[in-house]
């Protein structure tokens, strides 16, 4: 059944180009597709029992590249299903939003199924050249989109994106390729790496890691790999920055937790006071440079560098206690992972209403608004919704995510709390924006603005309703995260 979630969308994705002048159909399609992948998604959550540490449910495994001990090996836990589930949701939204797009629909829905089943298929694998696999057409696909379908200085934006991920993609081969020859027997499956504890106690270790580390953190992105994001945000189209945000920035903090902590927790542990220190100057750097913003698109685009560094903030004060204070960190890494959900949902709905400015005005410029309150009263309400859940108001997701990165790496790293202020910067920059964008007297760009249409409101306010039932409802979320989290502080404490 794994297989056939990844595998829909991408047979989907060619019969879609394969019918001329489907335009309409294409549409259709893209939407009911994304529609039984969440169904399929749903299905698997269902269905799903902890496999117990070290072990994955709904496993499939075939031959591939057998001479180099790689295979088609799929399966999940804890730290992956939930973004599946994800990804599905996060495409479903995407493929309502465009549902009256116009510009090349076909080529269009026909590259976001093609992206969601690399999405997919990164976060099911369990081999690492497949991972690799998956990884690298994630940025082939969104490469296109930005280029073909976003605004602005599009090419230039898409072109940096590109060589930027596709360089740490390099990096992150190289580390690969280390904890292969590492290996005896010489292998790419995660498992079997696990299990042979691959470079315990080799110095080759921490370096092994900083490639993969370097590779991840592109992807994340964190400071200082962070510079490709605020112009591809800016210049692609709405879903494509929900997608962006809420799936492909996942691929980085989900390599940690299912690559570089468990195969290198030796080199992991070495390296924790490197990524504390990353992820506290993320979430203050993230925060302050969003604050300063005059475009919308890219203050949230720098919402997300703030966001992404809680994770790894708490994912190295998880590596950085040793054997002690385990609940602690076992709090931080479910902290983590229930944060890689909350900012998916909750940026790809800003991402989605940023969209919404622009096809109206033309601008993302906050300047050229003012008192759209009056003209767009639903468009102002889940806005405000948005900002208050990503500021972490409790009541919503982010709120349960924040919560528990924090307090589990103050209760392993006390010097943590100097991120703190990162929450009180991000709850400023959203008010500002509401109050430059929404209140006062109607004026500029807001006169005769027109309100949210049936298919932005349902796309965005799905999106928003599931972070509200996880912040009010997180133990469905939380006992499937839990007991993983739990199995790879397991594995990283040594």
């Amino acid at each position: 059944m794994l297989s056939l979630v990844i595998l829909l969308p991408l047979a989907a994705a060619a019969l879609i180009l394969a019918l001329p002048r489907a335009e309409r159909a294409a549409r259709l399609a893209f939407v009911l597709v994304a529609a039984v992948e969440v169904a399929l998604t749903a299905a698997l959550w269902a269905g799903y029992r902890d496999p117990g540490a070290g072990g994955l449910a709904y496993e499939e495994q075939l031959r591939w590249i057998p001479n180099v001990g790689s295979s088609y090996h799929v399966g999940v836990d804890g730290l992956s299903l939930p973004l599946i589930v994800l990804t599905a949701v996060i495409f479903l939204a995407c493929a309502i939003y465009d549902w009256n797009a116009t510009d090349r629909p076909r080529p269009r829905a026909s590259l976001f199924l093609f992206l969601e089943a690399t999405s997919v298929g990164l976060f099911a694998a369990q081999d690492l050249i497949l991972f690799f696999l998956f990884f690298d057409l994630s940025i082939v696909g969104m490469y296109f989109i930005i280029a073909g379908w976003g605004h602005g200085d599009r090419a230039r934006s898409a072109l940096k994106f590109f060589l930027y991920t596709f360089l740490g993609s390099l990096a992150l081969l190289l580390g690969f390729i280390g904890l292969y020859l590492g290996a005896e027997p010489h292998t790419f499956d995660i498992p079997e790496l696990l299990r042979a504890d691959a470079l315990r106690n080799n110095p080759a270790g921490v370096w092994v890691l900083g490639a993969i580390v370097v590779g991840l953190a592109v992807k994340t992105p964190t400071v200082p790999f962070h510079t490709w994001l605020p112009p591809a945000h800016t210049d692609a189209p709405a879903t494509g920055s929900a997608v962006l945000a809420g799936v492909l920035l996942k691929m980085g903090t989900y390599g940690f937790v299912r690559i570089a902590m468990p195969l290198l927790p030796d080199a992991w542990r070495a390296w924790a006071p490197v990524l504390i220190t990353v992820g506290v100057v993320s979430v203050l750097y993230g925060a302050l440079v969003a604050l300063a913003q005059s475009d919308l698109k890219r203050m949230i685009a720098y919402t997300s560098v703030n966001h992404m560094g809680y994770i790894v903030l708490a994912l190295g004060a998880a590596g950085a206690a040793g054997e002690s204070a385990t609940a602690a960190r076992e709090t931080a890494v479910t902290g983590a992972v229930t944060q890689m959900v909350s900012h998916g949902l909750i940026t790809g709905a800003l991402f989605l209403l940023a969209g919404v400015l622009h096809s109206r005005a033309g601008t993302y410029s906050m300047g050229a608004f003012g008192g759209l309150a009056a003209p767009a009263p639903r468009f102002a309400a889940f806005f405000a919704v948005g900002a208050f859940a990503s500021l972490g108001l409790p009541g919503f997701s982010g709120f349960i995510a924040e919560f528990q990165i924090f307090a589990g790496s103050i209760g392993t790293v006390p010097l943590t709390a100097i991120a703190l202020p990162g929450i009180l910067l991000t709850a400023a920059l959203f008010l500002r924006a509401l109050q430059r964008v929404f209140t006062g007297s109607t004026k500029g760009k807001s006169t005769g603005f027109q309100d949210l249409r049936p298919a932005e409101a349902w796309s965005v306010g799905g999106l928003l309703v599931l972070s509200v039932l996880i912040g009010l409802f997180p133990v469905p979320l939380l006992d499937v995260i839990a007991p993983a989290s739990a199995a790879l502080v397991g594995v990283a404490g040594g």
